[in-house]
Formats: C-alpha cells, sequence, structure tokens
C-alpha cells in the first residue's frame, strides 16, 4: 500500500514515515501542495495524508482539487491549528478523516 503525506513541517514528515514504512507501507512525502499534487499524477496513492496549511495554499483547497481530478483515494486532513469548521468543511468536501496534531 503506498501513502502519500503532504506536510510542511519537516519532522512531521520524517515521523510520519518512518513509522508507517516500519509498519509495511510504502511513502512518498512531499512539502507543499504543487509538489504533492505531482506527486499523485506519478505515485498513484492508496492513501494521502494532508495537512491543512501550507506554505503555498490551504490543503482544504487542495482537497477540492483532488477531488475534481477525480482521484478516489481516502484523504485524510491533519492539522494542529485548525478549527472546527475547518474539519467540518473538510469532511463535506470528502475527506475521509481529519487528525489533530501531534498524531500518536
Amino acid at each position: 500500500m503506498k501513502i502519500l503525506i503532504i506536510d510542511d513541517e519537516k519532522n512531521i514528515r520524517l515521523s510520519l514515515s518512518g513509522i508507517l514504512e516500519d509498519e509495511g507501507y510504502e511513502v512518498q512525502s512531499c512539502k507543499d501542495i504543487k509538489e504533492g499534487l505531482g506527486s499523485l499524477e506519478e505515485e498513484d496513492p492508496d492513501v494521502v495524508l494532508l495537512d491543512v496549511k501550507l506554505p503555498d495554499g490551504n490543503g482544504i483547497e487542495a482537497l477540492q482539487k483532488i477531488k475534481k481530478r477525480g482521484f478516489r483515494m481516502p484523504v485524510i486532513m491533519i492539522s494542529g491549528n485548525s478549527s472546527i469548521s475547518d474539519a467540518v468543511k473538510a469532511i463535506k468536501l470528502g475527506a475521509y478523516d481529519f487528525l489533530e496534531k501531534p498524531l500518536s
């Protein structure tokens, strides 16, 4: 199973990648939306972990782009400082789940 992590925090990417790879998953990580959307085309992941606040845009808007392009994989939103309204909006737009950082 391939998992794509899109998060601007290097330590989050490294930590999640290490944990998931130890569990036998293939992991690709990206630092921003542009890189992440490009990786979606190339890697065809089974699951995406997508941060809400990224340097080149809003992860919720990126979720809309992912869904608009016809990708069907589950997208799990992750955030360290988002509101309940962000979580509700993400779920309504098709996010599989919304998790708060730090992830345990």
